[in-house]
């Protein structure tokens, strides 16, 4: 069962909710979760909760304990915020490099399923009209304790956007065709070092390459000790083949480390 997990407090996230809903053909069951009603349209639920999605570690266990499933995969449908106000459509996974500020613990990753975060950034891409910024971001933020794959996707970044209907329209049916998409999409994986938050150059390789990224850890993460990439390894659904960095937007000490470990695990090194 694939899961679309939304939350009350966002207005993205019931912008998405309801154009699913209006759009997509799902239907109210006689279920509920977290107090809210499910609804579902074959093999996906949407979800709704009553507070931020960032801090719900062990959402997997509590659908579990309340509807008697375990998710396959969870898309989170959520706003995104920034104090430059970038009109801009993302998707990414979560977890902690260091110091847990937004959720999750520290130095902890949530699993990745990097052939939908890639088919999500190529749908958004296609269907965006809007002449938005559409773009990976770095791993950042709760939840990290979830032991099903999950994404982030989301309408960035004010209040202003966050209500657009033609971007709720974007991601709800990007939403739909990457949960029906992801499982036969085959691509090459790749761990992402370096960069920006907005991950320019890990983006412009995955809509232009055959490539799909994984966590990514922006420079400001950095210097990033071997066990975290070793981590990050671990914690993605499918086989990681390659280490990609951002040579220039990589601190010293950690695009040396990332060449050794690639060379040691025999994973291609991409410099970039």
């Amino acid at each position: 069962m694939r899961v679309i997990m939304t939350t009350k407090i966002d207005l993205a996230s019931m912008n998405i909710r309801d154009k699913l809903i209006g759009n997509f053909g799902f239907t109210e069951t006689d279920k509920s979760f977290d107090g809210n009603p499910v609804y579902s349209n074959g093999d996906t639920l949407i979800l709704t909760t009553n507070d931020e999605m960032i801090y719900y570690d062990g959402l997997d266990r509590a659908i579990e304990e309340q509807l008697g499933i375990r998710p396959e995969i969870i898309a989170f449908a959520s706003r995104h915020s920034s104090k430059q106000r970038l009109p801009a459509l993302t998707v990414h996974v979560t977890g902690n490099w260091g110091n847990a500020m937004y959720g999750g613990r520290d130095e902890s990753l949530a699993i990745a399923q990097p052939s939908a975060m890639k088919l999500a950034l190529m749908k958004m891409n296609e269907l965006n009209d809007l002449g938005w910024t559409v773009c990976y971001e770095a791993t950042h933020h709760g939840p990290s304790e979830l032991e099903v794959p999950s994404f982030f996707i989301e309408i960035g970044s004010s209040e202003e956007e966050w209500v657009i209907d033609r971007a709720g329209e974007i991601i709800a049916e990007t939403t739909v065709y990457v949960l029906e998409n992801y499982r036969k999409a085959k691509f090459p994986v790749a761990i992402g070092i370096g960069g920006g938050h907005y991950a320019p150059k890990q983006t412009k390789r995955a809509l232009e390459t055959e490539v799909a990224f994984s966590h990514i850890a922006a420079k400001y993460a950095h210097p990033l000790g071997k066990e975290l990439v070793l981590k990050a390894i671990e914690r993605t659904a499918e086989k990681v083949e390659a280490i990609y960095v951002d040579w220039k937007g990589s601190k010293g000490e950690t695009r040396q480390m990332a060449r050794a470990l690639a060379k040691e695990l025999g994973l291609e090194f991409i410099r970039d």
